[in-house]
C-alpha cells in the first residue's frame, strides 16, 4: 500500500469523484430557477456560442457532441466503428463500416441535430432534478469515447472536456448541478443553431468545402437533395428548442404574475 502523501491524496480525490459519479444516478430536488437567473443563463449561452473568440473554444464541445452522435448511432445500428478524429478548427470525422446503406445514412444524419438533442435533455434534466444524473452520464460517455479517438488533438480536446466535467462533479454542490446543466444545455442548443448556419453557408457561399458537409454526403448516398437534409436537420433542432422551451416558459410566465405588475 502506497504511503506517498501525493499518491494518497490522488487516490482519495479519485475515490470521491467516482462516488459522486455513482451517487449522481439518483433524483435530486428540482432547483428553484428564477426568471432573472434564466435570462442571465441565456445571455451566457449566447455569449459562449455567438462571438468568435468564445466560439473558438466552446465550439469544440459542440464538435465532440456532433461526432459522438455519429459514433453512437453507428454502434446502435450494428456498424463497425473505425474511429473518431477531431481538429481545433471544429472539424471532425467519424469513420464507420457497414454493409447496410440505410444504417450508414442513419448514422450520418445524427451529427448536426445531436448537440440540440443533448442540450434539450440537459435542460429537461436540470429543471426536473436529474441534473447530477445527466452530468454522470455525460462524463462516462466522454470517458468511453477515448476508446475510439484516433488522433492526439482529439484526445486533448476530450481530455479537457473530461477535466471540466470532473471539476464540476468534485467542486460544485449537487444542488447546483441542475443550474449548471440548464446553462450548458441552452448553450448547446444555441450552438446547434450556429452550426446549422455554418452548414448552410457551406452550401450557399463556400461550395469548395462541400465534401465536409453531412448534407452533401447524405445527398450523394440517397440522391435526396442536400437542401432537404438541411431542412430535416433544422426540424429536429427546432423540435429540441420547443421541448426545452416548455420549462423555461413556465419560469418566464412568473414575470406576468410578479407582485406590483399592473395587468394590461
Amino acid at each position: 500500500m502506497s504511503t506517498n502523501p501525493l499518491a494518497l491524496a490522488t487516490e482519495d480525490l479519485a475515490g470521491t469523484w467516482w462516488q459522486r459519479i455513482v451517487g449522481g444516478f439518483s433524483h435530486a430536488p428540482a432547483p428553484v430557477v428564477t426568471a432573472t437567473e434564466l435570462l442571465l443563463v441565456v445571455a451566457v449561452a449566447v455569449a459562449l456560442s455567438l462571438p468568435r473568440i468564445s466560439w473558438r473554444y466552446f465550439g469544440l464541445l459542440a464538435t465532440v457532441t456532433h461526432e459522438l452522435g455519429h459514433a453512437f448511432t453507428a454502434l446502435m445500428t450494428g456498424q463497425r466503428l473505425g474511429g473518431i478524429r477531431l481538429s481545433l478548427d471544429h472539424s471532425g470525422t467519424t469513420t464507420s463500416y457497414s454493409r447496410r446503406p440505410l444504417a450508414a445514412v442513419f448514422s450520418t444524419f445524427w451529427g448536426y441535430p445531436v448537440p440540440a438533442l443533448v442540450g434539450a435533455a440537459m435542460v429537461w434534466s436540470g429543471f426536473n432534478g436529474w441534473g447530477p444524473a445527466a452530468m454522470s452520464v455525460g462524463t462516462l460517455l466522454l470517458l468511453v469515447s477515448f476508446l475510439f479517438l484516433r488522433n492526439g488533438i482529439g484526445l486533448l480536446i476530450t481530455a479537457l472536456a473530461v477535466l471540466g466535467a470532473a471539476l464540476l462533479v468534485l467542486f460544485v454542490p449537487a444542488e447546483f448541478i441542475g443550474h449548471v446543466m440548464i446553462g450548458l444545455g441552452i448553450a448547446l442548443l444555441v450552438a446547434a443553431v450556429r452550426d446549422l448556419g455554418k452548414l448552410a453557408a457551406v452550401h450557399l457561399r463556400h461550395r469548395t468545402r462541400l465534401s465536409t458537409s453531412d448534407a452533401y454526403l447524405l445527398s450523394r448516398a440517397t440522391r435526396v437533395p442536400a437542401a432537404v437534409w438541411i431542412v430535416l436537420f433544422a426540424v429536429v433542432v427546432a423540435a429540441c428548442w420547443w421541448f426545452a422551451w416548455q420549462p423555461m416558459a413556465q419560469v418566464f410566465a412568473t414575470l406576468q404574475h410578479a407582485p406590483g405588475r399592473v395587468p394590461a
